[in-house]
């Protein structure tokens, strides 16, 4: 039943024997608004409130009568109260929050029971199946965690039917509701949640069996203060004694820790009812009496990358040992090497190391959680215990057994039948050790088993189960199903086959030679002083250790490979891509208008059950039908006007959002429009874009064809569909406008309709070709294309146009007949004027009249364009943007989605958007400021969407802007819209969302409207548009449209028809709520961004705007509330709707998921979709909402889905190269990339993307996101980790998209990198990994570390890859081996199996093959390969090198160090240079620093080693560690605007030393000087734990090689290898560091008053240093050369010292070394950054270099304009 189709409310009961609710009470003072349904105020007079749905639920939430009336309470039966003001008079729930959570049941239940099918008998009464499926959802999770406590839950249910039943589960439902509605931060604690709701369920009852008077708590407010507050009080000391996070995890509770408490029986015990705050729980006792961690410790360490994948680690070493063992023997294949009997019992030692590996996971356990062994879990700590001495005993037998058997085969001689015994004792052993193994194995084919016993909470199974692993609430039931499973693990079972078989034939198996002759090369002289002189063995580790670690990374690249091939497959399966262009959608529009019909309009569904399989199999085939072409579903549509006329509605609505967004003009919109069918034209009037040309075919095929009969012509017509509609429209619209312009009752009209008649009836009776010559046509053609054109002219020359149509009348009476015919017989006819002489030179004379209707004007249009047409309109949109969203969704339409619910019957759902502080409209001032090059961000993008700004100056002419130069006075709001359109602002992401609205009421007009309201609005539609058309197009010019006022858009299309119910409609379905946490200090301080979200909410009323206001009026302080707002469209102003107070700030954890966290109350809706503020969406894709929502209903697998992942298009890549590269990265991850995650891997987790949640599983289960400090930084993929751990499901859905924006500059790109792989390396930490790590089968934990952390994981190594190699290259080079090697021909062996295997990795080989297939099968091959060129030769290599060490450095540091912290990247426009200094400070230490040491490294062995005598096998081996150098130093110039410009590079290098020299002080900024930003650079040493300084120290000591390596290799050492060599070179450091030091004291004392004394000391320094250095060339060997080697030995040591220096910063900054060791720093960065510079200052000095970087970097419409900016600018100076 629709909404206009209701009842009135009826007055008194209703038949749920319930009063109808009474008013409530008077609102406070200040302003109030409803929010949805007016339920607080039923008689006013709404659509919603018509709708016996929503006065059911408010109904039965009125039946309070016979319910006891509170203590200390004013409320009484008959005040008007229902059930939620009894509950808040009896627990002191606050009024806002019962109103809020009102509305909240009553919409829900309302929309549920819209959805039942078959409808209720009766439909005033609220259906008690609708509420018990709720009460179950619902309280589903609190059910599950009273089974998993063995405590009974306090729901006292009944089967019954009868009201007091029903009753009781609608208090269940509002109680929980009221509880969680709050609980403000708690709602991150949703066990938490169920403990409060067990206690006050169990009050409850008791209050309705009347076993108590009143409840714990009462009065005003108590729940807030007495429950609330408390916990919420616990949370913040914990988070302040986190020092903003810099404290150790371990060290405090976050929010896990807090919720992971009510996971054991003990909070009964400790905790109370009602509680007692004197708990050691809570922030009230003292810190070290508190509670502790729960659950998990987070500790900081690389080994918990081992601990969470440790069945990872064992299967890649263990297979590594075996692979050794077996390479050892050189055969030729490995299964030759196992028929020895040697290899088989050498296999044996993979136990050993299983063993040892097992202890080792025992020993880090122990290690990192210790700290959660109590009293309370003293079998935790006693399984610890065990773990270990099992795992050392299992070592101390195998070792044992394996020596027996060793000890035997030596004493034998040979194998002999006791050794054979005592190898079979030993595999027997090995049985008995892989029995858990096996045992998982065969619960992994059966996987429901082990989800039945995993979920059953039975004390037995526990202590079966124990052993393995801690007994936790979340972990259990996880397994997927059958199908799944082998799915999966078929995809990673090919995997791992390529990835042994590559490590073994090309990684391990090459390397084997050259190891043995290492260690048996015996003659090596050493170049220096060796510690392990005896054997090689150093070399050999050096040989082996970058070949180990590409071989435990590699698994990436495979999985990279094979996750991209898979993709493609399933994305080729899917039939995306098949309509890639507008020339593929004019090839199968035809189709394209049932596909719509069938995907978009619903049918009357089934009311049987039985019938579902049929409809399937119906709907299948025509699906097939449709993709396919098979038979010609176009006819039917002809047939049935109604579906042609909603067809045209909705394309037509699609084309005109296109307008408005003007990524179209006036002239497209007119050629792409399907016009309503009028003049009696008996074909659907397809878009004049498709018709185009084609009537000229058909002419010059009726004069080839001429001689042929009509059918004959007709068939060969209509082989293409289009021309047939074509030709048939053209003869309909010339019959009706040539009638239409001849005045009634003449004697012409008669003549005419006489003529028109005759050829209709040669044409029914198949005799034109008989009748007439088809070679007149063209002639007749030509006339009429004249006749047309002067009717469209804007000045009418009468005289003409009774010309044209006198020489019409010629041809077709006298030509155009193969018979000439007589006058007479003319006349007898009726196609001769009677009272006339032969000649008709007076025909037509008085007889024309032009009607004044501009409708009639646009329909000629369209005639004059289908018959002039030459070309095929192939370039119409010619927006590239316009053409790929039609394309797209045309394209989806052919894709299986599920079918349209009608509106009324769709699940409702809410977005939700949170928002700081950032853009909500593009500022004047912004857009008009030019940076120093004369750039304005408005000129940017006038450069860059030069269309669309055409298309927007064409709009503001139609709507009054005469003067383009007047702009910004006269439709400034409307330019400040445009341009934000096109940034990353809050109003491109509201206008996008909103869509959704505008296509809920479109939708819901068209399910309900008549054939006779379709039929007539779109008349209506048309005569509006050439209204709205005509002041810039050819017709009557007197006609103007008024100016637009509402948000870029006129009420256009469809919202012409709307009756208003489908407002309410659209209301109760969708809500758009956006958290603007800062809205109420913004309208405080008369912030402009305050005003732009007045007009955002002004002009969207489905927009509903969040915030967080603070009260400081209170006597207790600042009060904090959850506020929400709309405007009010009657009022014309901003209303309140609800005002919750909370217990304090919001902001305790992470900001977006505290500022979700505050807004989710106010949201609706069975499902959530969470937006960012850099997201938008499209019309189009809007009305597949209701397909996509009813996703929900489909099992996937053996689960329905909790989590809908939609695909992105990334709407940012026009901007410049760099950002076309982060786009196409993006875009592959987010179609092929979590294609695979979700179908095959089952491991889509959630990315803060469009996501949509099944919301009322999530509310109960901890929320949309985590918000503890640093650990949930990466906040949202922890809502997809906590999904998967309780049982969620995650699909993925791509014939829906949304857009989203990227960063555009590098350094914004830079900072989003750096802190995602921050959050990937807080995850690592995290105990959402870990217990993904172990609770997931083998399979899908291979999934998730390789699409989560290992991903960052493996390009550190890959970095660490690089630096090992290297250093290894070196110490051969330095210490000697390395000659005597080549000697022996050992080298040249190892080449070939080391050389370069980093380098396709380097190249973003992860990156560049998912891109190519995405590429290939949504725009085809050739061009995907032509992108990927293109880009190589806009580097993008190294960009996406870069990366790889922006990643590298920030995840590395992050685990060993912390650190991790938001990064604001501000999302803007690039179009400024950024300065030199400001490059440094972000680069300095990710990637110039070790870019330098990678390069000093690779020139000191050019010059030491052998082999790089031979330039060849130099490049050859070191040519990607060269350009992994180039690409991190020079990355930043080559991407940086103007980044190559001489006069920039002089103005940068001032810069720089002026920040370099710049001392620090108390409010001096980083920016501003050098010594502050150095401070700030090392904090992350100051917080760091003793392991992580240990390890920096152990790191920093590389530094000394060089000059331990380097000082040997000096002449005047004379070949001497003596470690005194190498003590005495200290010295030279000593008297370095002296010579500063001198010289520093001799400035700080002398300079400023005594400058000659200065001068005098630096003289006598000078030449005392020369004087020694002339002495030692003298009487010493020392060469010349020797003191450059030395600059490269000594400078890297300064380097190690000042690193090693900085660790131990608290001991030495109270020190008199500490000035030292900061003004040494001090010069190494200005070295440093004359290094960097070098480069970058002889490129600038190139000529042309400068201009070839610009257009690299943008693209060439912004460069051309660049240079016309510049040379205008010159012009002015001048």
């Amino acid at each position: 039943m629709n909404l206009r189709q209701r009842t009135q409310p009826t007055r008194g009961r209703v038949p749920v024997d319930a009063p109808a609710p009474a008013p409530p009470p008077p609102p406070p003072p200040y302003l109030r608004g409803d929010n949805i349904i007016p339920i607080h105020s039923p008689l006013v007079d709404h659509p919603s409130l018509r709708c016996p749905e929503v006065r059911a639920p408010a109904a039965a939430l009125s039946f309070v009568d016979d319910l006891r009336r509170p203590p200390f309470s004013n409320w009484s039966p008959g005040a008007g109260g229902d059930l939620f003001d009894w509950l808040a008079a009896h627990f002191g729930f606050q009024d806002d929050n019962v109103r809020n959570q009102r509305e909240h049941l009553v919409l829900h239940l309302a929309n549920a029971q819209m959805r039942l099918n078959p409808p209720p008998p009766n439909p005033d009464a609220l259906d008690p199946g609708v509420l018990r499926s709720f009460r179950k959802k619902l309280l589903r999770n609190y059910t599950l965690w009273c089974s998993y406590l063995g405590k009974r839950h306090n729901l006292q249910l009944s089967t019954s039917l009868d009201v007091p039943s029903l009753r009781l589960e609608l208090l269940y439902v509002s109680l929980y509701l009221l509880i969680w509605g709050e609980s403000a931060n708690l709602r991150f604690m949703p066990e938490c949640i169920c403990y409060v709701f067990h206690h006050m369920a169990m009050e409850l009852n008791l209050i309705l069996n009347n076993d108590i008077e009143k409840p714990s708590f009462y009065g005003r407010n108590a729940f807030l203060k007495s429950i609330v507050t408390p916990i919420y009080r616990t949370i913040r000391a914990e988070v302040e004694d986190s020092r903003n996070g810099s404290a150790p995890h371990s060290a405090w509770r976050n929010y896990d820790d807090l919720n992971e408490y009510f996971w054991s029986k003990r909070c009964f015990k400790t905790l109370k009812w009602p509680m007692e705050l004197s708990c050691n729980y809570f922030a009230t006792a003292s810190k070290n009496k508190r509670v502790g961690k729960t659950g998990f410790v987070e500790q900081r360490s690389f080994w918990n990358v081992f601990r969470s994948f440790d069945r990872l680690w064992v299967l890649l070493i263990l297979l590594l040992q075996a692979m050794i063992i077996i390479a050892w023997e050189e055969t030729e294949y490995p299964w030759q090497a196992l028929e020895t009997k040697d290899v088989q019992v050498k296999l044996l030692t993979v136990f050993i190391t299983w063993s040892g590996l097992r202890l080792l996971q025992s020993v880090l356990d122990s290690g990192t959680q210790y700290s959660l062994v109590s009293r309370e879990t003293f079998l935790l700590g006693l399984r610890m215990v065990l773990k270990s001495l099992v795992a050392a005993t299992w070592i101390v037998v195998f070792s044992v057994f394996y020596a027996r058997i060793w000890r035997q085969n030596n004493s034998d001689g040979n194998r002999s039948q006791e050794t054979d015994r005592r190898i079979i004792v030993f595999l027997k052993t090995a049985l008995v050790y892989i029995i858990p193994e096996l045992l998982a194995l065969a619960l992994s084919i059966l996987p429901w088993i082990r989800n039945v016993i995993e979920e059953l909470d039975w004390s037995i199974l526990y202590l079966f189960t124990w052993w393995f692993h801690t007994r936790i609430f979340v972990g259990r039931g996880v397994r997927e199903g059958l199908v799944n499973n082998i799915k999966y693990a078929l995809f990673w079972v090919v995997v791992l086959l390529s990835k042994i078989s590559f490590s073994y034939f090309l990684q391990i198996k090459p390397l084997v030679a050259p190891t043995k002759a290492l260690l048996e090369l015996r003659t090596i002289k050493y170049t220096w002083h060796e510690f392990f002189g005896r054997t090689n063995r150093m070399a050999v580790i050096l040989l082996w250790t970058p070949v180990i670690l590409i071989y435990l990374m590699d698994l990436q690249i495979w999985y990279s490979i094979f996750s991209s091939l898979v993709g493609g497959t399933i994305g080729l399966f899917s039939h995306l891509g098949e309509i890639r262009n507008i020339e593929q959608l004019r090839l199968r529009f035809q189709f394209f208008a049932s596909a719509l019909q069938f995907n978009l309009m619903p049918e009357e569904q089934l009311l049987s059950p039985k019938a579902t399989m049929v409809k399937k199999l119906r709907d299948a085939i025509q699906r097939l039908k449709l993709r396919y072409g098979l038979g010609q579903p176009y006819k039917k549509i002809e047939s049935s006007q109604v579906e042609a006329t909603r067809f045209a509605l909705i394309w037509n609505e699609i084309i005109i959002t296109l307008r408005e967004e003007d990524l179209i003009s006036d002239r497209e919109f007119e050629l792409l429009e399907l016009p309503p069918n009028l003049w009696n034209i008996r074909v659907i009037r397809w878009p004049c874009a498709l018709l185009c040309n084609e009537l000229l075919l058909a002419l010059s095929q009726a004069s080839e064809l001429a001689e042929n009969s009509d059918r004959y012509l007709w068939l060969k017509i209509c082989v293409n569909e289009y021309r047939r509609c074509a030709v048939i429209e053209a003869y309909d619209s010339i019959k009706y406008s040539i009638i239409r312009i001849i005045k009634d009752y003449t004697e012409e009209k008669s003549i005419v309709m006489k003529l028109f008649d005759c050829i209709d009836e040669h044409i029914q009776n198949e005799k034109l070709t008989d009748i007439y010559q088809m070679t007149i046509l063209t002639d007749i053609h030509a006339k009429l294309s004249l006749l047309l054109q002067l009717l469209v002219s804007e000045t009418k020359d009468m005289s003409k146009i009774v010309n044209v149509l006198q020489f019409l009348y010629e041809l077709s009476v006298r030509v155009f007949p193969k018979e000439k015919k007589s006058v007479r017989a003319l006349q007898q006819e009726g196609l001769a004027p009677l009272g006339q002489a032969t000649d008709a030179g007076f025909l037509f004379e008085n007889a024309v009249e032009i009607p004044e209707d501009p409708d009639f004007y646009r329909q000629l249009r369209r005639v004059h364009t289908i018959l002039t047409s030459r070309d095929s309109m192939h370039y119409v949109p010619v927006n590239l943007e316009a053409r790929r969203r039609i394309a797209f969704f045309s394209n989806s339409l052919f894709m299986n989605m599920p079918l349209a619910p009608y509106v009324e019957k769709m699940m409702a759902f809410t977005v939700l958007t949170p928002y700081y502080d950032e853009d909500v409209l593009c500022k004047e001032n912004a857009l008009r400021k030019e940076n120093e090059d004369g750039i304005s961000t408005l000129f940017y993008l006038q450069k860059v969407y030069e269309d669309e700004w055409a298309n927007f100056l064409e709009r503001m002419r139609r709507e009054g802007l005469e003067n383009v130069e007047d702009i910004w006075n006269s439709k400034a709001r409307e330019l400040r819209l445009w341009a934000s359109y096109r940034s990353q602002t809050l109003s491109r992401t509201v206008r996008g969302m909103m869509y959704y609205y505008r296509a809920l009421k479109m939708l819901s007009f068209l399910d309900s409207a008549s054939e006779m309201d379709i039929r007539m609005g779109t008349q209506n539609i048309a005569s509006h548009h050439s209204l709205r058309s005509s002041g810039s197009l050819n017709g009557p010019p007197s006609i103007h449209r008024p100016a637009s006022r509402t948000l870029g858009r006129a009420s256009s299309g469809v919202s012409l028809l709307l009756k208003g119910s489908e407002n309410a409609c659209a209301l109760m379905k969708f809500t758009y709520v956006i958290t603007c946490q800062l809205y109420g200090l913004q309208k405080t301080s008369r912030d402009q961004r305050a005003n732009d979200i007045l007009y955002l909410m002004k002009n969207n009323e489905a927009l509903r705007v969040a915030y967080v206001d603070e009260d400081h009026s209170g006597r207790d302080g600042v009060e904090f509330y959850s506020v929400l707002v709309k405007y009010d469209q009657q009022l014309q102003e901003e209303v309140e709707i609800y005002r919750i107070q909370l217990p304090g700030p919001v902001k305790l954890g992470e900001g977006k998921p505290e500022n979700q966290n505050h807004a989710i109350i106010f949201t609706r809706g069975d499902a959530l979709q969470t937006i960012d503020m850099n997201q938008d969406n499209y019309f189009e894709e809007a009305l597949k909402m209701r397909n996509l929502l009813e996703e929900f209903k489909k099992f996937y697998g053996i689960r329905k889905p909790t989590i809908l992942g939609v695909r992105e298009n990334v709407f940012t890549g026009s901007v410049s190269s760099l950002a076309w590269f982060m786009s196409a990265q993006e875009t592959s991850f987010v179609t092929l990339g979590q294609r695979v995650l979700a179908n095959p891997l089952k491991v889509r987790m959630h990315y803060g993307h469009p996501d949509v949640f099944d919301r009322f599983w999530f509310l109960t289960r901890g929320g949309i996101s985590k918000a503890s400090k640093v650990i949930n930084i990466s906040e949202d993929i922890f809502a997809g980790f906590n999904c998967t751990l309780r049982g969620g499901n995650v699909t993925h859905h791509e014939y829906i998209q949304v857009g989203k924006g990227r960063d555009v500059g590098l350094n914004q790109i830079a900072m989003f990198e750096a802190k995602v792989a921050s959050g990937n390396g807080e995850q690592v930490l995290s105990r959402d990994i870990y217990r993904l790590g172990h609770r997931l089968d083998f399979f899908r934990m291979l999934s998730v570390f390789y699409t989560t952390i290992g991903f960052y994981f493996n390009s550190l190594i890959v970095v660490i890859t690089v630096y090992t190699f290297l250093w290894g290259r070196l110490y051969l080079a330095l210490s000697g081996i390395e000659g005597a090697a080549k000697k022996n021909s050992v080298s040249e062996k190892a080449l070939g199996a080391i050389l370069n295997q980093q380098f396709a990795v380097q190249l973003g080989l992860f990156t560049a093959l998912p891109m190519i297939v995405e590429n290939s099968l949504e725009h085809g091959f050739l061009p995907a390969v032509g992108d990927f060129i293109t880009m190589q030769l806009q580097l993008a290599s190294f960009f996406y090198t870069f990366s790889l060490g922006t990643h590298a450095h920030y995840f590395g540091r992050t685990i060993l160090h912390g650190g991790a912290k938001y990064r604001a990247t501000g999302r803007g426009f690039v179009v400024e240079h950024k300065r030199f200094a400001e490059n440094y400070r972000l680069y300095a230490r990710s990637h110039f620093v070790k870019g330098i040491e990678l390069g000093v490294i690779l020139v000191v062995y050019a010059s030491q080693s052998p082999l790089a005598k031979d330039t060849f096998v130099y490049i050859a081996m070191t040519i990607s560690s060269w350009f992994l150098v180039v690409s991190w130093i020079m990355s930043p110039f080559l991407f940086n605007p103007s980044g190559f410009d001489w006069l920039k590079t002089v103005y940068d290098y001032d810069d720089f030393m002026k920040w370099i020299w710049n001392g620090g002080g108390m409010f001096i900024k980083a920016d501003q000087s050098w010594e502050t930003w150095w401070y700030e650079e090392q904090d992350h040493l100051r917080t760091t734990g003793l392991w992580g300084k240990l390890l920096e120290i152990i790191l920093d000591l590389r530094f000394f090689l060089f000059q331990y390596g380097v000082v040997y290799q000096l002449s005047i050492t004379r070949g001497n290898t003596s470690i005194a060599v190498y003590l005495l070179s200290w010295i030279y450091m000593v008297v370095a560091v002296a010579i500063h030091v001198i010289m520093a004291y001799a400035r700080d004392k002398y300079a400023a008053k005594e400058h000659i004394y200065y001068r005098l000391i630096q003289f006598i320094v000078i030449v005392v240093v020369l004087l020694v250095i002339i002495m030692l060339l003298e009487f010493t060997h020392l060469e010349f050369l020797d003191l450059v080697k030395s600059i490269l030995a000594f400078v890297p040591t300064g380097w190690g010292l000042i690193s090693i220096a900085l660790v131990l910063r608290p001991f030495l900054q109270s020190t008199v070394v500490w000035d030292t060791v900061v003004s040494l720093a001090r010069l190494y960065d200005m070295l440093f950054g004359i290094i960097v510079m070098a480069p970058v200052a002889l490129l600038s000095w190139l000529p042309e270099f400068h201009e070839m970087q610009i257009r690299i970097l943008f693209n060439e419409a912004f460069s051309r304009g660049l240079q016309i900016s510049r040379i205008l600018t010159g012009k002015k100076s001048s």
